[in-house]
Order: structure tokens, then sequence, then C-alpha cells
């Protein structure tokens, strides 16, 4: 039993603490960057991908260094197996898809948990950072290689029972637009009146007057 116990413990050294920790540091600065974004995957699960996927390495380097020598062996799932997480925040409706960007950071989280179960921090450390610096500035870069924004200022309207339907609308203009902001809401009668400031690039005018018209609930609006 004893011998048993030590053999255990001695598997699992003080490095691979610093492991555990590490990923979930990883995990938390990735994770905060989408919950401040308010994305459906968020801190904590951002979080458990890396630490997950460190853990598992560890698993597979440990394993197999004793056994059939393949430390890769169940690590090489966990990528197979992010596949499907992946793809399960990815969405797209009648004008765009949604969710790319977090199946990257996904895939990324994973990437950087994998490299530190195999003790690779230095190549951990510079992807993080490099993943983090592209986060952070993507969307300045983007402004200003291509600025062809236009702000739109106008109003939609609703019936009163429609309301519920609001909130799909708003999705939708956020699916092309890349800014949209509620400016204020009125009601007359049985219609709901919203006002509205949208920033889009000129090249989606069209997908954003398409959204407009082709919408059932929306009978009347101007931009």
């Amino acid at each position: 039993m004893a011998e048993g116990w030590h053999l255990f413990m001695s598997q699992w050294e003080t490095l691979d603490l610093f492991k555990i920790l590490f990923s979930v540091i990883a995990g938390l600065i990735f994770g905060v960057e989408r919950e401040l974004k308010d994305k459906s995957a968020g801190l904590k699960t951002i979080t458990i991908i890396c630490l997950g996927s460190t853990v598992f390495t560890l698993l597979s380097y440990k394993m197999g260094a004793g056994a059939s020598e393949d430390a890769t062996r169940i690590a090489s799932y966990v990528v197979s197996g992010i596949g499907f997480l992946g793809a399960g925040v990815i969405f797209k409706n009648k004008y765009a898809v949604s969710g790319l960007t977090t199946a990257a950071i996904i895939w990324a989280a994973a990437a950087v948990g994998m490299a530190i179960g195999f003790g690779e921090f230095l190549i951990a450390l510079y992807f993080l950072v490099a993943v983090s610096i592209v986060l952070l500035t993507g969307r300045y870069i983007s402004t200003l290689l291509f600025s062809g924004k236009v702000t739109r200022i106008g109003h939609f309207s609703v019936k009163k029972e429609d309301y519920d339907q609001v909130e799909e609308i708003f999705q939708e203009l956020k699916s092309i637009c890349k800014i949209v902001e509620k400016k204020s809401m009125a009601l007359n009668g049985d219609i709901l009146t919203i006002n509205v400031e949208l920033v889009v690039l000129k090249k989606r005018n069209r997908l954003l007057e398409n959204i407009l018209v082709n919408n059932p609930f929306i009978f009347e609006f101007s931009v």
C-alpha cells in the first residue's frame, strides 16, 4: 500500500502543479476577453478547456512513458474533441455566421493547454501573448485598414404583441453590424418603435437592408 502511494506521488511532481496553475492562468486570460464580450463560451468554459487539455496531456505523457512509449496517444484525441466543442459555438443564420472567433479561441486555449502539459512553457507563453495581442488589437487594426464604415441612425417598429422578437432582431443586426446600440424606445398604442444607432461596413449595407425588409415582425423602418 505504502509503495503504491509512493509510486503514485512520484508521478505527480511539483512541476505538474506548476503546469496546472499556468494552465488556469492562461485559460483565465483567454476567458476574460470572451466574458467581457458576453460570448457563448466565457471565462469558466475557456479556463476548463485549457486546464482539461493540460491534464489530458499530462496523463498521456505519464501513461505513455511507462507503458506503450506513445506519449501522444491520449493527447491526439484532445484535438478531435476540441473540434466538436468549437463546432458547437458556431451559428449560421440567413445572413451571416457567428461564433468563429470563439471557436478559434477554444482551439487556441486547448493548444496552449497541451503545450503546457508537455512542458513547452516558452511555446505556450509566446502563443498566449500572440493570441492576446491579436484579440486586443484586431478590431483597431481592422478599423485602420478597412475604414469604410457607415454610422446609420434610424428606427424600426414592431407590434406590441411581438415585443419578444425584438431581441432576436437585435441579434440579427449584430451579426452584420460592428455596433448596434439601442437609443430609445417608444410605445404608441399597439406600435413599439425602437430607435437605434448602427455602425456597418459599406459592403454590408445590402445585408442590413435585407434583414430589415425581410423580417416578418418589422412592418416599418427607417435608416
